[in-house]
């Protein structure tokens, strides 16, 4: 039988992470349209709301049925506003392990969200599902995402060269493929001590440009 990620939510000091509904298409949207976006993930550009729909009302509810993943949206407590998304993928159940990824959108960058968001799934992952490792990859130039990685308490592993695929605006406005090596990074239980500490020294959490 295959095991699957319950549908939940998870509520932090300022965020409130919770399953992609519908309502969530226009924000989703906009925030797959933006240039970093763009850059460092291999959503398709123009992403257009059918895509959004889909994403939200097939894809997502596929890759949690299937046990491959979870799709959190992330949202401001106070606004209910669509700060971004959390992604678990390529889970393996056996070893109990699963891949993190994080998109922030453009306005609420310099806040910390990815940071609290990602540190918050992590806790909720090793405490409630029992998993024993995280699994993060960032591309080589995203030093905004290794900030994140650095920030929870993951710890580099190496590099797989050539193996990520960037994107660049080209002088027609189109884009084009870079590559570029991965950084991958992990996070286990005993990784997380002390991190919500450092977050907290830090003067609530941190300011980066917030997106993998």
């Amino acid at each position: 039988m295959t095991s699957t990620f319950p549908n939940i939510s998870i509520s932090t000091e300022r965020l409130v992470l919770r399953p992609l509904d519908e309502d969530d298409v226009p924000a989703l949207t906009e925030m797959m349209n933006d240039e970093q976006v763009a850059a460092w993930t291999h959503v398709p550009q123009p992403f257009t709301k059918a895509g959004a729909h889909s994403w939200i009302t097939q894809y997502a509810p596929g890759e949690r049925a299937a046990g491959r993943g979870l799709d959190l949206a992330v949202t401001e407590f106070l606004t209910q506003r669509l700060v971004g998304i959390v992604q678990l993928s390529k889970t393996n159940w056996h070893i109990r392990s699963t891949e993190l990824s994080y998109i922030v959108a453009p306005w609420a960058r310099g806040e910390g969200y990815a940071s609290e968001a990602a540190l918050a799934t992590a806790q909720w992952l090793f405490g409630d599902q029992k998993f024993e490792r995280i699994e993060l990859r960032t591309a080589a130039d995203n030093t905004a995402s290794q900030q994140v990685a650095q920030k929870i308490g993951c710890i580099s592993e190496g590099v797989l060269r050539n193996a990520c695929i960037a994107h660049v605006r080209t002088e027609d406005g189109t884009w084009t493929d870079v590559r570029t090596d991965f950084i991958v990074w992990s996070l286990l239980p005993e990784d997380l001590e002390g991190a919500g500490e450092q977050l907290a020294d830090s003067g609530g959490f941190p300011t980066y440009s917030d997106w993998n």
